[in-house]
């Protein structure tokens, strides 16, 4: 049953009510503060008829309703307005991706904390799947006669450093050529590109230096293969305990318990299919969770980009009464400009 109007206002009334009290709300406060043009009697009766819906729950000790899930979810994907994201946020983050850009991991530690400081939830954010980002560069250069430095630069302008040792010293100049053979072949591929039948072609083109190839194969896949489950970072957990829904310390023990569980956590931020395509944004609500300690809470998350390669997934988690708009807004404005400053910063 779609909803007509007056109820869509007189529920948006009550969640936004709601998200900002913490308090079950009635309908002389809803006649009272959100000018809707009706009686509180009227109120009372459309009140009575989104109950009986679904959209909205009586607690047990109030006269007054709450949001339910079912609610939410009609919030999220109707009603829910964008609040403009503060200039100085954005500053911040260009700030943190600027100072950090060679330290991918540290970098989304760092903006992990700023979004957790922003919205007062918990964050979290996965590490780069690096099996799908590229190889941008790679450079032999002569150490001392018996090891060789191989520089590899991935997408994202991530640097890395390896020490490899030969039996029989190289020459520069041939060091050169070899890596300039290797750009031309394996640029712009990721792990999974670099076959079986391109390996043996690249022997055969390194001729005596071939052996070296196992070794500098061995280094690429440990620069941008990674482990199928990413790290994932935490930030202000402790945030949790601000929220009345948390005040029950058995319910908040299970959560923290339940966000110790990395296979849940990887589940959690795993990319799935969008349902705000325009911001590609998941809103998980509620009894939507796969976990029961986490039914109370609601989870945003939205994947973020190195170079031209989705790598990873941030998250925002709180009680099911979350500053939805907010955390919306604030996630989508963040990736946004994460993806513009490090595209900028790789092609510069």
């Amino acid at each position: 049953m779609d909803l007509n109007e007056r109820k869509l206002k007189i529920l948006h009334a009550i969640i936004c009510d709601y998200l900002e009290t913490a308090e079950p709300v009635g309908s002389r406060t809803i006649s009272k503060k959100y000018n809707l043009g009706v009686s509180s009697a009227t109120i009372r009766n459309e009140m009575s008829d989104l109950e009986e819906l679904g959209f909205i729950i009586q607690p047990h000790t109030s006269a007054g309703r709450i949001p339910s899930d079912k609610g939410y979810r009609l919030y999220v994907e109707q009603l829910m307005e964008y609040p403009v994201v503060e200039m100085y946020q954005i500053q911040l983050v260009k700030q943190i991706i600027v100072e950090k850009i060679d330290k991918i991991e540290s970098m989304l530690q760092e903006i992990n904390k700023l979004l957790s400081m922003i919205t007062n939830y918990t964050t979290l954010i996965s590490s780069p799947r690096l099996h799908k980002t590229k190889l941008k560069h790679m450079q032999l250069i002569p150490l001392d006669e018996r090891s060789i430095i191989l520089v590899t630069v991935t997408d994202g302008n991530i640097v890395r450093n390896h020490i490899l040792n030969i039996t029989t010293p190289i020459p520069s100049q041939t060091l050169l050529r070899l890596s300039n053979m290797l750009n031309q072949r394996l640029q712009g591929l990721t792990l999974e590109q670099i076959n079986l039948p391109l390996i043996q072609s690249l022997k055969q083109q390194m001729g005596s230096h071939g052996l070296l190839l196992n070794d500098v194969l061995d280094v690429i896949a440990e620069t941008i293969q990674f482990v199928d489950e990413p790290e994932i970072y935490m930030s202000g957990a402790i945030n949790i305990l601000d929220f009345p829904e948390f005040n029950d310390v058995l319910k908040a023990k299970n959560l923290f318990h339940a966000l110790e569980e990395k296979d849940l956590l990887v589940t959690i931020l795993s990319p799935k299919p969008f349902k705000q395509q325009e911001q590609n944004i998941q809103i998980t609500i509620g009894n939507e969770n796969i976990a029961e300690e986490m039914k109370d809470c609601s989870v945003v998350t939205t994947n973020y980009r190195i170079g031209d390669q989705t790598v990873g997934t941030i998250g925002v988690l709180g009680p099911t009464r979350m500053d939805y708009g907010r955390v919306v807004s604030t996630l989508s404005h963040l990736v946004e400009y994460m993806d513009h400053i490090i595209k900028d910063l790789m092609d510069g």
